[in-house]
């Protein structure tokens, strides 16, 4: 199996991830071989790394390297986590679920420019680590603020981040071709008016081109999250959701009656724990049958 389609060892990979200890050997560490794979990666893109060119920055042996991780398919899990690490979301004290999931999105979004190999490292059975973990906890920390029900609240989270990593992959995609080729996007789609004069037996594409449709693009992030978070929003007011509250007052929770103290970061405005939101959810449910 060549080393691009190989499988980390699952085990391995997660005890490497979440704190394994390491040999201590001078000149040498995990944490500086992760680093330096990043440093190959930003540059080359992920299809060239090897051990081979990480050893060479240490000036060593590749086998030296297996004292510390097992291979490249291990190797790209830590450096996923890691440059999760570079991008800490901190609290989110006062924001509402649009605005927290706005702003971990584009957190989201400048991450992938940063290191474009990272959507040719995605999978379903990717490993998360630490790094990981915590961002996508927050998500779902500000994504329970919007009321839905706990299998919306993931859906929505995996929703809003699988729109972030299609268009990185879309923008990372033009940037290799400009890189590779030194012709922007722009330029190489307006030299092509062999195609365009071909355009006119399609008659809505050919009248949005006339009309300017196509003179200024909008901007695929930029108009995508809007419309992503909007269609969320939508699903919030149809169920008539209750939207936690950033800013707490006194009263009773509606569901058991305990006192609301104020107190608690995120709590809702009528419940006095998530539990009991869902509670009444479940009840809402039911009588709606």
């Amino acid at each position: 199996m060549a080393e691009d389609d190989a499988q980390p060892d699952p085990e391995r990979a997660i005890e490497l991830l979440w704190g394994a200890s390491e040999p201590e050997r001078p000149g040498l560490s995990l944490g500086r071989i992760v680093a330096a794979a990043v440093e190959v990666a930003d540059a080359e893109g992920l299809a060239s790394l090897s051990m081979r060119k990480v050893a060479e920055r240490f000036g060593t042996t590749t086998m030296s390297l297996y004292r510390y991780v097992p291979g490249k398919a291990e190797l790209v899990e830590l450096m996923r986590d890691a440059v999760y690490g570079e991008f800490p979301m901190g609290s989110s004290d006062g924001l509402g679920w649009r605005a927290g999931l706005e702003r971990w999105a584009r957190r989201a979004w400048e991450m992938h420019h940063r290191h474009p190999w990272l959507v040719h490292s995605s999978g379903s059975r990717r490993l998360p680590g630490p790094n990981i973990m915590a961002g996508y906890d927050h998500a779902l920390d500000v994504a329970s603020r919007s009321g839905l029900a706990p299998a919306e609240v993931i859906a929505v989270v995996n929703l809003v981040g699988g729109f972030v990593e299609s268009a990185a992959r879309q923008a990372g995609e033009a940037a290799e071709l400009q890189r590779r080729t030194g012709v922007t996007h722009e330029r190489w789609w307006s030299e092509r008016e062999s195609l365009f004069e071909r355009l006119d037996r399609y008659p809505a594409l050919e009248r949005l081109w006339k009309a300017g449709g196509m003179d200024a693009p909008l901007d695929t992030f930029e108009f995508g999250l809007r419309r992503t978070l909007d269609g969320v929003e939508a699903l919030i007011q149809s169920q008539g959701s209750e939207v936690i509250s950033d800013e707490i007052g006194g009263g009773e929770c509606v569901v058991c009656g305990k006192p609301l103290d104020g107190g608690g970061r995120g709590r809702p405005r009528d419940y006095c724990s998530r539990a009991c939101q869902q509670r009444a959810y479940r009840r809402r449910q039911a009588q709606s049958v």
